[in-house]
């Protein structure tokens, strides 16, 4: 061997050792896991969860109460169908919700990131194209995520402030790059809508309404339009995707129809009329003693139970902690006492449905009973700030007897009132200059669950001398004074998934706290709860998810911020009896991904 081979050899050997694992790493492939290997092989025929039975063709018809005003979804201003989000838009990446956070190729067909994920590289299909056979472009991508994440709505902005540069790296390549030691990033890069940058090119994109049809990359177009009152989706015959494994046996219907009503007694009717072809119930009761009207009873209607592995989340009534009078905790854990949820779910549910324990209850992510041990100790004990009781001792919800009356809890209520600085006279709860503990509840016209809950919990509210109205707006008037964080307490709902990210920063951190259109409704400012915010995007495995994941439960349940009523259990779907569902159901039951997607009409 000469002198130069050896020395070639060498260099060679000294330089595989020193990149050759990010070589190996960076390596494009067809999809990416947050935590463990993808499930499907890159040949992979279809999701898990579909079946090869499902029929084409077909009309859909769907109900919805309220109306909308907006057919983009994207922006802060207006109210869109939040259907338009996932069934007008296309991602690089799509989700398998069979898997806790598993992303394959959708436009693009294949990823690639550097060794910590600190970038990633996305190839576009070639065949990938916009709704009017427009090629979706490189260009088209960035314009996407540069205006969606500055003027866009806020749950795009996160993420933008995060990327450090993103550039055209090839004909059909993107190379994104971060400004932050954050595995999850390169997984959330891959789930942005991507739109017709030339659409907009004489629009202002941030006041656009419903005058603006989506150009749009995904298998279902907007057909029809009545202002405020349907919206109408058909199949294009010309979708790009169809023949992608991703798609086998999804997007069956030709058509898609959403009409919306007044209230929920008005949908119900129509879907008793044959009118709509699908209705979700919530409440147990219900489901056992209002659905056995004829079409039931002849089996033109089914009624279908689909189990599910998420959390639970949280489902309630949120308390403006902004306001002054819930900025004690002692007065939220007064309120949450003189909650009687026992008689409330009896006269509500029959007593069938369980309550929410904590916000990841039902779940491997949720807090355990009793003391904090462990890596869940040693995460919440290192702290600048004084955590609230219940927080390493362990919280639990105050239960009754189930009488209407609730004793025990009216005395523990006005104990912590008192301490609070609040004592009845004359009837009255007032504070130590005489003002009448007085506030509102905000609820939607229409709302009738929430209203007859409201009602119930306000009797018990007044025994203790609180003046307390309930204010009923119309769906666009609630929303608004939702969104500008006018309210004192109002319904709440926060769905959680099996793989909490970045979206953990919309719902609970301080930066988001007093944001127009935040999603931390409660306000929570807890610089313990941003530290977490800041681990749980640092997980490195399913083990330290877990307990920053527990240790975030309980910060949320000993800060007493919502009062918790029932879950729902399985999803629970009556639909027309030609509408039929695969055998198998994925991981997260019925959300996205599901239904639509993998249901079909029988012929």
């Amino acid at each position: 061997m000469t002198f130069k081979l050896k020395n070639f050899l060498s260099l060679f050997i000294l330089i595989y050792f020193l990149f050759g694992v990010e070589v190996a790493f960076s390596q494009p492939k067809h999809a990416i896991s947050m935590y463990d290997t993808p499930q499907l092989p890159h040949d992979f025929v279809s999701l898990p969860y579909t079946s090869q039975s499902a029929q084409k063709g077909g009309v859909l018809r769907i109900g919805a109460v309220g109306s909308f005003d907006s057919v983009n979804p994207h922006i802060i201003k207006g109210r869109s169908p939040w259907q338009l989000r996932f069934w007008n838009y296309e991602t690089l990446m799509g989700r398998s919700w069979d898997e806790p956070f598993t992303l394959y190729g959708l436009l693009a067909e294949s990823i690639e990131t550097g060794p910590n994920r600190e970038w990633v590289e996305f190839t576009i299909r070639q065949e990938a194209k916009f709704s009017d056979n427009s090629p979706v472009t490189v260009e088209d991508i960035i314009w996407s995520y540069k205006t969606l994440g500055t003027i866009g709505h806020w749950r795009y902005r996160g993420l933008w402030k995060k990327i450090e540069s993103i550039e055209k790296t090839g004909l059909r390549k993107v190379k994104i790059s971060f400004n932050e030691d954050n595995p999850e990033l390169a997984l959330l890069a891959g789930m942005r809508p991507i739109l017709k940058k030339a659409q907009w090119d004489n629009i202002d994109f941030e006041k656009s309404s419903i005058e603006t049809i989506p150009i749009s990359t995904a298998a279902y177009v907007i057909s029809n339009i009545e202002p405020g009152k349907s919206i109408t989706m058909a199949r294009n015959p010309d979708y790009w995707g169809t023949n992608l494994p991703f798609r086998k046996g999804t997007l069956n219907f030709d058509e898609i129809s959403i009409e919306y009503f007044g209230d929920a007694t008005v949908l119900f009717e129509a879907f008793k009329a044959g009118e709509i072809d699908i209705f979700r119930e919530g409440n147990a009761e219900k489901w056992e003693t209002q659905f056995n009207f004829p079409a039931v009873t002849n089996k033109q209607v089914i009624k279908s139970e689909i189990p599910h592995g998420r959390p639970t989340g949280m489902r309630g009534l949120v308390m403006n902690s902004r306001r002054p009078l819930f900025y004690d905790w002692r007065v939220r854990q007064a309120l949450i006492e003189a909650f009687n949820f026992e008689y409330i779910n009896e006269a509500q549910n029959a007593g069938r449905q369980e309550r929410i324990s904590s916000y990841f209850s039902n779940s491997i992510l949720g807090m355990k009973e009793g003391a904090a041990d462990g890596d869940v100790l040693r995460l919440l004990e290192n702290s600048d700030q004084t955590l609230l009781p219940g927080t390493l001792e362990g919280y639990k919800l105050p239960k009754g007897d189930g009488s209407q009356r609730n004793r025990a809890n009216m005395k523990k209520a006005l104990k912590n009132l008192s301490i609070a600085g609040f004592n009845v006279t004359d009837g009255k709860l007032l504070d130590s200059q005489g003002r009448q503990f007085s506030f509102s509840i905000l609820l939607r016209q229409g709302a009738q669950e929430y209203q007859s809950i409201v009602e119930m919990y306000s009797t018990s509210l007044r025994r203790l001398g609180i003046d307390v109205k309930i204010e009923l707006a119309d769906s666009s008037q609630y929303w608004e004074r939702i969104k500008k964080l006018e309210f004192d307490m109002a319904p709440y709902s926060r769905d959680l998934s099996l793989s909490p990210g970045n979206e953990q920063y919309l719902y609970w951190s301080s930066e988001y706290a007093d944001v127009e259109g935040t999603r931390n409704l409660m306000g929570i400012k807890s610089p313990k709860m941003d530290d977490l915010l800041n681990k749980i995007m640092k997980s490195s495995s399913l083990r330290e998810l877990q307990s920053i994941t527990r240790a975030m439960d309980r910060l949320l349940m000993a800060g007493r911020y919502v009062i918790p009523i029932y879950h729902n259990g399985p999803s629970r779907i009556a639909h027309k009896s030609n509408l039929k569902y695969p055998d198998k159901t994925p991981l997260y039951g019925d959300r996205i991904g599901f239904f639509p997607d993998v249901w079909w009409k029988e012929n």
